[in-house]
């Protein structure tokens, strides 16, 4: 089930844990050929600093065939590119998962509506995480 977009956060929860969602992702981009550009560890530094948070990881990622068109299209869309995949644990010890609605993108950055379909894979990528 699909929780209201919030400033163009999608956020859908997951039955699996964060651990299961981070390497079934990380299968996903291999299998796709999608780069992976940088997975970042949010809980896993806030440790390095003595600090406490729960599992919470981002995935950047994207194909440089489908980004630069948009890039191209609207240079400030580079701010929101790559496309990105949040991925933590809620205060009930769900795993949530958050990613920026394509359509805000386009809206946001005015993006052409037939580069829309460069980006909106990632819907379709959350799916079979939850």
């Amino acid at each position: 089930m699909q929780q209201e977009a919030t400033n163009g956060l999608v956020i859908r929860r997951s039955s699996h844990t964060v651990d299961e969602v981070v390497q079934s992702l990380q299968a996903m981009l291999v299998a796709k050929s999608i780069h992976l550009f940088a997975l970042i560890d949010h809980s896993g530094e806030a440790v390095k600093a003595g600090l406490t948070m729960r599992p919470t990881k981002l995935f950047i990622f994207g194909d440089p065939k489908a980004g630069t068109p948009l890039m191209l299209a609207s240079i400030t869309s580079a701010i929101d590119l790559p496309l990105k995949i949040l991925v933590w644990e809620d205060e009930q010890g769900a795993t949530q998962l958050a990613y920026n609605d394509p359509a805000y993108l386009a809206a946001r950055h005015h993006i052409p509506e037939n580069l829309l379909a460069n980006i909106s894979g990632i819907a379709k990528i959350v799916e079979k995480l939850l």
